[in-house]
């Protein structure tokens, strides 16, 4: 049986790994700012996956596909965009070449997509980078056995798509969660915050992370001052972060909260890529297998 999110929110050593997670995932985006910046913002990361899975093929949807109108509808249905923001990121993708048009054999009216070997190449390393950490975890064999099968990403991530996009847990994990991974670039800075947790005493109100460089976040992500100190500001409002000094000087902490917010935004997701990996592999683990 797949993990519950329950599961995942009791386990010390699965946070462990979301933070090991997280910092991949800022590799990846030095990598590759472009396309990591895709993953950056919740919008934006909500309608990549929905363009996969059209393509792939939306569970439980008749018409097959990726073209730019049937893209729009789904966004707006879902609640995941307007008809003018999910035109724009269409016309962005194609622009930077993570979408290509290709010849519909039964319809010459209908501009099909596909995403281009990039796209599906940062994607296969996305969802590796999850199997690896449910893995590790539990000693299960998914990524190995999705590697020998080049169809299993394609089969699996629709499933993921649609858990993640029907996920309240996910979409809405709570107020400062929200406030950063809304926020251009706000995700990844979210991300680095998390990354200088050294250990987390759940009995604790703050975890201190140490001290913050500005300069050196925004020369990362490429953002304003103003941006970030109104992003930070906002936080610290929220009680959610703090500094000993002021300004934005001294040590820096986190609260519980938050903490607990993005932990449990990461339970919930893992949980549905899970699910969907039992699916599409099977158990991948004995039944008596436990997290640590």
């Amino acid at each position: 049986m797949p993990h519950k999110v329950e599961e995942f929110l009791e386990s010390d050593a699965f946070f462990a790994l979301v933070l090991e997670f997280a910092r991949e995932m800022l590799a990846i985006y030095r990598e590759s700012p472009r396309i990591a910046s895709i993953f950056a913002a919740q919008q934006r990361w909500l309608m990549a996956q929905l363009g996969f899975a059209l393509y792939f093929g939306y569970p439980d949807d008749p018409k097959g596909g990726l073209y730019s109108g049937r893209f729009i509808s789904f966004a707006i249905e879902k609640k995941i965009a307007s008809r003018n923001t999910a035109a724009a990121f269409m016309q962005e993708m194609l622009a930077y070449r993570f979408l290509r048009p290709v010849e519909s054999p039964s319809d010459k009216r209908t501009r099909l997509l596909e995403p281009t070997e990039t796209a599906l190449e940062h994607f296969h390393k996305w969802l590796a980078a999850h199997l690896m950490i449910l893995d590790n975890l539990d000693g299960g064999h998914r990524l190995e056995a999705a590697m020998k099968d080049p169809l299993v990403f394609a089969r699996m991530q629709p499933l993921i798509a649609k858990g993640i996009i029907d996920s309240n847990a996910v979409r809405d994990p709570g107020a400062t969660y929200n406030l950063f991974n809304w926020a251009n670039s706000g995700g990844l800075v979210m991300d680095l915050l998390m990354t200088r947790i050294t250990s987390f005493d759940k009995s604790m109100e703050r975890v201190a992370i140490g001290r913050l460089s500005l300069k050196e976040i925004r020369d990362q992500f490429m953002i304003s001052n103003t941006h970030l100190k109104r992003l930070l500001s906002q936080a610290a409002e929220m009680g959610s972060i703090g500094w000993s000094e002021a300004s934005f000087k001294g040590e820096t902490w986190m609260s519980k909260k938050f903490v607990r917010e993005y932990w449990g935004y990461q339970a919930a997701k893992f949980a549905v890529i899970d699910a969907a990996a039992a699916s599409v592999l099977g158990p991948a683990v004995p039944k008596t297998a436990r997290l640590a």
